[in-house]
């Protein structure tokens, strides 16, 4: 690399966290953060001001920023700290809570208090492919996917996922995956949050 200060000054990090950098860009970002300490950094520092000014800023900013960014400080904090980055297994048809029985089974990953809106806990993230475990407590904000796939196991409670075309009613170990360019939420049925394996596969 030629200046680590140049790249830091590009703006490619800021973009990084906000999540607009390209699958290849991503890797490169990863790839430098590994190697220079004052990258990885700086990328915790952008992250931390994100959160910062989403918690001072309008309640109109989506609901979902402050907990991804904290699940993003969160997965970081725990590769620097010497875990392991994993890949945990495509969600498909005949995916079963068993087969991520080794993020589940961890009471590092368990929610430790109650759910505000969402609660976001990350356990793969490579380019084009981010897995997490997700409760949520009401509903998500509507949304729509154009470059990526969005998929779910449903955990625990129950949840109806009402998209511009129709609106199905989820139960534990039932999957979904969401075609591109279909806006939906995803609404809580049960008196508990509805706790997914949310993952999301670049298209």
């Amino acid at each position: 690399m030629k200046n680590v200060n140049q790249y830091i000054n590009s703006g490619i990090l800021e973009m990084y966290v906000l999540g607009l950098t390209s699958v290849e860009e991503n890797k490169e970002v990863e790839v430098q953060a590994a190697s220079h300490p004052e990258i990885k950094n700086e990328i915790d520092a952008i992250s931390k001001a994100l959160l910062m000014y989403s918690e001072t800023t309008s309640p109109a900013i989506d609901p979902t920023l402050k907990p991804m960014i904290m699940a993003t400080i969160d997965y970081m904090e725990r590769i620097k700290n010497g875990e392991t980055p994993t890949v945990p297994p495509i969600l498909n048809e005949n995916s079963k809570a068993k087969d991520f029985a080794p993020w589940l089974d961890r009471k590092d990953l368990a929610l430790t208090e109650e759910v505000e809106d969402f609660e976001i806990k990350l356990i793969g993230h490579q380019p084009g492919e981010m897995t997490a475990i997700v409760w949520i407590k009401d509903a998500t904000p509507y949304e729509m996917h154009d470059n990526e796939f969005e998929k779910f196991l449903i955990l625990e409670g129950t949840c109806d996922i009402i998209t511009d075309t129709h609106t199905l009613s989820l139960v534990p170990g039932d999957y979904y995956s969401l075609p591109l360019n279909l806006g939906h939420i995803v609404k809580v049925t049960s008196k508990t949050p509805c706790k997914v394996i949310l993952q999301r596969i670049a298209a």
